[in-house]
């Protein structure tokens, strides 16, 4: 059974939310069943709805689209997504792309969701906004959202902050990330480089220092402060003289196997340091919402 439906708490709490975008109008096209009282959920046919042409989000997680939808198959979806009518009785998504695809993938037939009027521009914004607050955007997914917020709806910094709960010098160092060059945007894109490896790269001012730097620290495997250390080498090499960092010892194929299904299930650059079965698992956040959410992940809350 679904309970009437209530937006996250916390993610309320981040800026203005999605309620400051969602006007909370009746809808009046013909051709769709009227808006239910107090806006609860209505069941709706998944093959009535169209995707999100705004969708800003450019990589899905396999494996865990098909963990969502084994739970969707079993407890059926917990927070109906949001869609708005077109002509001829069709609907449209503003948000809940995954829940929509995963329940697509349980071979649902219909889903809870509830209506809102909302223009193309409002559509956009909503679902850039909505990818924003979200855990599991690659930074350069992010990145671009942000620029996509600047460059369409000419919003600042401070307001893009504002409006996704994000402090301002996160949104400038997001931003940021875009003049890596697009090899390096790639390596953050699937992971093997971190958030922090990426805004060291930012010391230098040449795309083929950064493309150079790039290879070898994916090679080397070398974690955030290595990767400083590094930088900081090749920028002054009068204070490092000729020192360069040295490769970490192979991992073993299984623990490394581990260490790539941590990082895809927390989004988070993981590194595991095993010796004959002891060891320590360490985990790299670049921001206070990383670390938040991680807790809540580790806490099961």
């Amino acid at each position: 059974m679904m309970n009437t439906p209530v937006l996250d708490v916390k993610r309320r709490a981040l800026g203005k939310g999605l309620d400051s975008l969602l006007p909370r109008v009746p809808v009046t096209v013909s051709t769709v069943v009227p808006e239910s009282e107090g806006g609860k959920p209505l069941e709706i046919l998944l093959e009535q709805i169209d995707r999100n042409p705004f969708q800003t989000r450019s990589q899905m997680n396999e494996e865990q689209l098909a963990e969502l939808a084994a739970s969707i198959t079993a407890n059926g979806v917990v927070q109906p997504v949001l869609v708005r009518p077109l002509a001829g009785g069709r609907f449209q998504l503003i948000a809940g792309e995954r829940r929509w695809r995963a329940s697509q993938l349980a071979g649902k037939k219909t889903i809870p969701a509830i209506l809102r009027q909302v223009s193309d521009e409002q559509a956009m914004e909503i679902t850039i906004v909505e990818n924003l607050q979200r855990a599991d955007l690659n930074p350069m997914e992010q990145a671009r959202a942000f620029e996509r917020l600047s460059r369409e709806f000419h919003m600042t910094q401070e307001q893009m902050a504002v409006r996704t709960g994000k402090d301002r010098a996160t949104v400038a160092n997001f931003l940021r990330l875009l003049r890596l060059p697009t090899s390096v945007q790639a390596r953050v894109e699937t992971g093997e480089l971190s958030f922090g490896h990426a805004r060291t790269l930012l010391a230098f001012e040449h795309a083929e220092e950064m493309e150079k730097a790039a290879q070898r620290i994916a090679a080397l495997s070398l974690s955030v402060r290595q990767t400083e250390n590094y930088v900081q080498s090749l920028l002054h090499p009068e204070k490092a003289g000729k020192k360069h960092p040295k490769p970490e010892a192979p991992l073993d194929p299984n623990v490394k196997e581990v260490q790539e299904r941590l990082q895809r299930a927390l989004g988070l650059k993981v590194h595991i340091e095993d010796h004959n079965g002891r060891g320590k698992v360490i985990i790299e956040y670049a921001r206070l919402e990383d670390f938040d959410t991680l807790m809540e992940q580790l806490a099961g809350e």
